[in-house]
Order: structure tokens, then C-alpha cells, then sequence
């Protein structure tokens, strides 16, 4: 490392954050033929991110938005393409089952955008599911909606697989963590990776930078997102199924999404265990120094809805949990766009909870502008993931 902050490293584009869409950002621009680092705190598949869970949902059922039904569905092909290539199982298509407890609007429009886009489903009666999953107890199911072809994504592995085909394919990865740096005019020259104390800091150049570092982008650029995402805690229990039992797996038994009361869960894979995500809000944290210690609360919320969906489940011992966090805006949608100073600066994020089974298109969008002759063709991007669909200052 070079002595008094001089630039020790330098590429062509620069990738902030080694999550989902840092990893796949980085990963399509080097398959373009881009010169690329990518820098992240901790590393690919560290335990602070929001990626770095075991498992996420892969699911094309989005009410009436048809653009992420389309971007799901294109992901689920790109999934399956690149685990093929790279030789890892990493998707497991055992199926997403909509259980409707509740007002019908998001199923219904669902069901309309699957057909739409000609996607796989069944409209399931409660005599159906019965027959269909008898570990699942219906009462109080109006009706289901089946995807057959969607189902659960390794996250954490996933993340690592991602990271080493980017370093084969010619990528480097820096540990560090950076700040913006020097500018000339409307152009950011260099991220200051801060330095370990009694240590100078590094400074990485390059022609073009991309922040996609989830939750820490409002401690990155305050004035420009602290209005515009919020990060909140989110927690999730992996409970044992019975021994000798593979009606929770993912052979037999689907991913689940409980409608009306927000409690979601995944199948075991690999023996880890029955997942169950109360996806209910939680307070705004710091993702640096959260306590990851799980709360009694949202326990009791987890049991609750095993017991009343999985009764066999009702008393399963805990064999893990995992506190993570949301960084959300406030419509939900994705941001991708150009930092409104710099022409060669983008960012990509605000996930809210959907975010992960997008990578690869995530990659690939953001790849075309910003590998692009130029500044990029930023006009490239949907509306409704531009900044301005979350007004400066706005609050929530």
C-alpha cells in the first residue's frame, strides 16, 4: 500500500457493495470485457448483508406490477442458465403458493399479470390444496395461487458462487471500505478506502463508479438518500422438521406466502431447516452495529403461524436464526440511477425485500448503461427506479 493516501489501485469502473447487486453488476460488466474492481467492507456473502441469508423467494406473482413479474420471470431463466453453467445448484424451483386469508386485490392482479405474460400457474381451491399439501392446514384459506416454476434461491451461496466466477472471468476484489473521494467538475476520480488505524488510506480510480452497497448507501450519500431509503431490522427462524419426515422439504412441500397476515416461509434445503419470516415492520437500525440477537416477539410470531399453517411444526425446536435488515423506499421500488452531481457515478439499490431474485437483470441493466460508450445512456432506465420517484426530502 502506498505511503500518504496515494492511488494504489485503478480501473475502468469501480462496483461499491458485494451484494446481490454489486456481485452481478460487476459480474456482467467483466463478462463485456470491463476492467473492474469491486470493493465491499467485508466481502462477498458477509453476514451483515442483506444478501446473506441461506435462502431467498424467487416468485413472478406481483399484483398488478407487471414489470416485476417480467423481471422475475427473465431472472428465473438467467438463474437457471448460469448455475447450469457454473455447475452449482443454487435454484430450487419447488414451487410458490399464495395462501389468500385475507382482501383478494394482490392475488387476483397477480393471477392477471401471470396470464399475461403467459407464465405457469393454478388457481388451487381449498380442497385442492388440502389434497395437494396435507402437511398445510387451509382453514381460513379463501382460495391459493400456485407458480410451479418458481420457488427458492441459495442467497448466501449464491453470493459466493457470483463473486468467484467474477474473480475467474478476470475480476478483482478489494477489501475495503470507501467513501467518495476527489472530484473534477462533474466527474468522481477516486474512492478513499478508509485506512486501518496507524495506516494510510487507499484511493482507487477509476473512469466510472457504481454505489450498490444496500443498506449503507444513506451513510454514503446522506443528503442525497436518508430521505429517500430506511433501513429496518428483520428477523427470521429456521426450525427442525421431524426426523424421518420430507413433507418440509423442498421435494414436497413449497415455498409459502400467507396473504393477510404477512408471514412467509421456505423449506428446508440441505437439512438446514424450516424457514418462517413474520415480514412485519421493524425499527430503523444501523446494519454496521445492530445486535443480531433474536427477539422474543417475533418468535412468538413465527410459532404462531407455524402452528396455525403447519401444525406438525407447532412445537419444532430452533436450530438458527437470522437478524437481518430491509433497506427500503418508500413506493418499493428499486433505485438505479445517475448520482444528480456526477456524470460517472450510479447507484443502484433500495431492494425492499424483493430485491435478490432480480440480480442478474439488475446486472444486466445496469451493465448496459454503464458500460456504455460515454456517460451512459441513462434514458435506458424505467421511470419509476429513477431518484425522482422518491422526492428530495421527503420523509417516512
Amino acid at each position: 500500500m502506498a505511503a500518504g493516501g496515494g492511488v494504489t489501485k485503478s480501473a475502468e469502473v469501480v462496483v461499491v457493495g458485494a451484494g446481490v447487486m454489486g456481485l452481478w453488476t460487476a459480474f456482467m460488466l467483466r463478462e463485456r470485457g470491463h476492467d473492474v474492481i469491486l470493493v465491499d467492507a467485508w466481502g462477498p456473502g458477509h453476514l451483515r448483508a442483506t444478501s446473506s441469508d441461506e435462502s431467498r423467494v424467487i416468485r413472478c406473482g406481483y399484483g398488478g406490477a407487471g414489470f416485476y413479474t417480467r423481471w422475475a420471470q427473465r431472472s428465473l431463466a438467467l438463474w437457471a442458465k448460469w448455475q447450469k453453467r457454473w455447475k452449482e445448484e443454487l435454484l430450487f424451483p419447488c414451487g410458490v403458493l399464495w395462501l389468500v386469508t385475507g382482501d383478494p386485490i394482490y392475488a387476483e392482479a397477480s393471477l392477471t399479470e401471470l396470464e399475461r405474460n403467459r407464465i405457469s400457474f393454478e388457481r388451487l381451491d381449498r380442497r385442492s390444496l388440502e389434497r395437494r399439501y396435507p402437511q398445510i392446514d387451509p382453514r381460513g384459506v379463501r382460495w391459493s395461487l400456485f407458480e410451479p416454476e418458481s420457488g427458492t434461491i441459495l442467497a448466501r451461496r449464491a453470493c459466493l458462487v457470483v463473486a468467484r466466477a467474477f474473480e475467474k472471468a478476470g475480476g478483482s476484489i478489494a477489501l475495503a471500505e470507501v467513501r467518495p473521494g476527489p472530484a473534477s467538475g462533474r466527474r468522481l476520480t477516486e474512492v478513499v478506502a478508509t485506512g486501518v488505524r496507524g495506516t494510510a488510506s487507499r484511493r482507487i480510480a477509476a473512469k466510472k463508479f457504481v454505489f450498490a452497497c444496500g443498506p449503507w448507501l444513506p451513510g454514503i450519500f446522506p443528503e442525497l438518500l436518508r430521505g429517500r431509503i430506511r433501513v429496518t431490522r428483520k428477523e427470521l427462524f429456521y426450525f427442525g422438521t421431524p426426523p424421518g419426515d420430507d413433507r418440509f422439504g423442498t421435494s414436497r412441500c413449497p415455498v409459502w406466502l400467507e396473504l393477510g397476515t404477512q408471514c412467509y416461509g421456505i423449506p428446508s434445503i440441505e437439512g438446514r431447516g424450516f424457514k418462517v419470516g413474520p415480514d412485519v415492520p421493524g425499527r430503523v437500525v444501523d446494519p454496521t452495529t445492530q445486535d443480531r440477537r433474536p427477539s422474543r416477539k417475533l418468535l412468538g410470531l413465527a410459532r404462531a403461524c407455524l402452528k396455525r399453517r403447519f401444525p406438525a411444526m407447532a412445537d419444532a425446536p430452533v436450530l438458527e436464526s437470522r437478524v437481518c435488515q430491509y433497506e427500503s423506499t418508500r413506493d418499493e421500488n428499486l433505485i438505479f440511477d445517475r448520482h444528480p452531481r456526477f456524470d460517472n457515478v450510479w447507484i443502484v439499490g433500495g431492494g425492499s425485500g424483493h430485491a435478490f431474485k432480480h440480480g442478474p437483470v439488475i446486472g444486466e441493466l445496469v451493465a448496459d448503461v454503464v458500460g456504455s460508450p460515454g456517460a451512459g445512456s441513462i434514458a435506458a432506465v424505467p421511470p419509476h427506479l429513477r431518484l425522482s420517484h422518491v422526492p428530495s426530502g421527503s420523509h417516512f
